[in-house]
């Protein structure tokens, strides 16, 4: 349920109402508006009736949310999000792009990727420490050593630091050192870990499984508003289908779709939707006139000698082209590509 203040509610009429819903069971997250606070109620609404919140002082009515996604859904908070880590912002008309190595594979290697995507107009850097990987003999990522070398790349470029969290018993580690956490596809219904990343501070970065619906996509991102972290990021970074042309099928349809379901940004992810490099700046261009709220693009200071896909890697000067035309796409349809302050 929804309990909507009045427009003139005092602050200690909504801390009387949080206080309430908590009393019943419930889990309460507080939205404040422009010209009004929601409360969104949140559990198992059948222990309580929508008449015992409505007589609550200051409360302007109480509406139902309809979506099995509460907290995300625009049924609670119409207006859009938009996440702001370091100079980095995503969401409410503003397109942040993320870029960098699939892994980190030395110091050299992240600080010139780190320098390289700053000048290009990125304003956080993406790379890999933690790799899962489908062979268990393939490269796994040099681990904590690979984020304290992202963390010295920050420390260089100011840029915000995406890197994937595979486990909850890593959640602290890598919170320790990165400012967005990213949950691979492989994890997407990992709820422990899920719940583990709602508890950080920092912010998500949440991506599509593979073979995952919406709805199943939209509550996985649930468990981890539910657990008071406002600040996630949906990815869509291709689905499986019977299609063999591309490593994935990345369905653009995704962005307005999930636009009008849900508040939270959107970012495609145009590496692993194609698994091609020459692919990668055109349908880069295609997801932000498309309304996509960021990007996050594999750039490899040479990618032919990567440690892991390489195939749909980047260099420096295609990537530099690409933010460029990315820019001008972005103006075309009355959006901003986010730039360091």
């Amino acid at each position: 349920m929804i309990v909507v203040m009045e427009k003139n509610a005092s602050e200690e009429q909504v801390q009387h109402m949080i206080d309430r819903v908590q009393h019943l069971g419930l889990k309460a997250h507080v939205i404040r508006g422009v010209e009004r606070t929601v409360i969104a109620a949140v559990g198992d609404e059948r222990i309580t009736k929508a008449e015992s919140l409505e007589s609550g002082p200051g409360v302007a009515e109480v509406l139902p949310i309809l979506a099995p996604y509460k907290v995300a859904s625009r049924e609670l908070k119409p207006e859009s999000t938009q996440i702001s880590v370091l100079g980095f912002k995503a969401g409410a008309g503003v397109v942040g792009v993320m870029a960098g190595p699939c892994s980190v594979e030395s110091e050299e290697q992240i600080v010139s990727s780190a320098h390289a995507v700053k000048k290009a107009g990125a304003t956080a850097l993406r790379g890999g420490a933690f790799k899962p990987r489908t062979s268990p003999y393939s490269f796994q990522g040099m681990k904590e050593e690979g984020l304290k070398l992202l963390a010295l790349a920050r420390e260089e470029t100011g840029l915000a630091v995406v890197t994937e969290v595979m486990s909850t018993e890593e959640v602290e580690l890598v919170a320790k050192y990165a400012d967005v956490l990213q949950i691979g596809a492989r994890n997407m219904q990992n709820y422990r870990l899920l719940e583990a990343v709602g508890k950080s501070e920092r912010a998500v970065l949440l991506k599509r499984g593979a073979s995952a619906t919406i709805d199943e996509f939209l509550l996985a991102a649930e468990y981890i508003l539910n657990e008071g972290n406002s600040n996630v990021m949906l990815c869509e970074r291709g689905i499986r289908t019977f299609e063999a042309h591309t490593r994935f099928t990345l369905p653009l349809a995704t962005i307005p779709y999930l636009h009008r379901k849900t508040h939270l940004p959107v970012i495609i992810d145009p590496s692993h939707g194609t698994g091609h490099a020459y692919m990668v700046p055109d349908m880069s261009l295609a997801a932000v006139a498309g309304g996509a709220d960021g990007l996050i693009i594999e750039v490899h200071p040479t990618p032919e000698t990567a440690a892991s896909d390489g195939y749909q890697s980047l260099d420096f000067p295609t990537f530099e082209s690409t933010m460029a035309r990315c820019a001008k796409v972005a103006a075309a349809v009355d959006r901003t590509l986010c730039r360091m302050p």
